[in-house]
């Protein structure tokens, strides 16, 4: 079920970062920067031919793993920065899933028609999950990339936004799927009947917001890291 993927995705991140976190001053910096670049390319290739959800998200995490474990040495605190935000926008994702009951790419072709505030919260969750500026999920990236450049590791700070392409093009393909096509169905309608929900979604749009629309308090965590 989606909730068990929500939790080996966020939950269990948690304590071996937090491991990482701990014992990076004594880590060695051409192996976590051959870790973290090959997490970034495993992710992003391995997500290109998937069609289920849970496959798509979970190379995502390989690849953001990759992006915490490069930056670990030289400055921690981003190594958290980016835990906790991916952690919100992978939860919010999830709960839209679960509240769409979708598993597959092709499951999503109707949620415009079942409720189009969730198809755009998708949209700008994933959008931000793959880095897009200005949504939350670029400040990560943004500060690690700029810690790589002033350490004189411009070479890795090209190739790791480049992997970030990889995946960003397999969140391009559930927001066409989700927002721009309509899967084929025998039924000439194209609007369904609005059923009344069971599921809550009271948390959804404050997840939203959080892991979309906080890129302008960018200085606040500047000057926390």
């Amino acid at each position: 079920p989606l909730s068990s993927g929500m939790i080996l995705l966020t939950w269990q991140k948690i304590a071996p970062t937090s491991l990482l976190y701990q014992i990076s001053p004594s880590l060695n910096m051409k192996i976590l920067i051959i870790l973290g670049l090959a997490s970034t390319m495993l992710g992003g290739w391995g997500g290109l031919n998937q069609t289920h959800l849970r496959k798509i998200l979970a190379y995502s995490s390989i690849a953001h793993m990759g992006w915490m474990t490069i930056i670990a040495l030289i400055n921690p605190s981003l190594t958290l920065l980016n835990l906790i935000i991916y952690i919100i926008a992978t939860l919010t994702l999830f709960l839209m899933l679960n509240f769409a009951s979708a598993t597959k790419i092709n499951s999503l072709t109707n949620l415009w028609n079942k409720s189009t505030p969730m198809t755009m919260a998708i949209l700008l969750t994933l959008l931000s999950l793959g880095g897009l500026p200005p949504l939350t999920g670029f400040m990560p990236k943004w500060l690690i990339l700029q810690e790589l450049v002033s350490n004189s590791n411009i070479t890795m700070a090209i190739l790791m936004a480049m992997s970030a392409l990889l995946n960003l093009f397999f969140y391009m393909r559930i927001i066409y799927a989700s927002t721009l096509t309509m899967f084929p169905t025998t039924n000439n309608s194209k609007l369904q009947w609005s059923h009344p929900q069971t599921k809550t979604i009271n948390i959804i749009p404050t997840l939203t917001i959080i892991s979309s629309l906080f890129l302008p308090l960018s200085p606040m965590f500047i000057s926390l890291t």
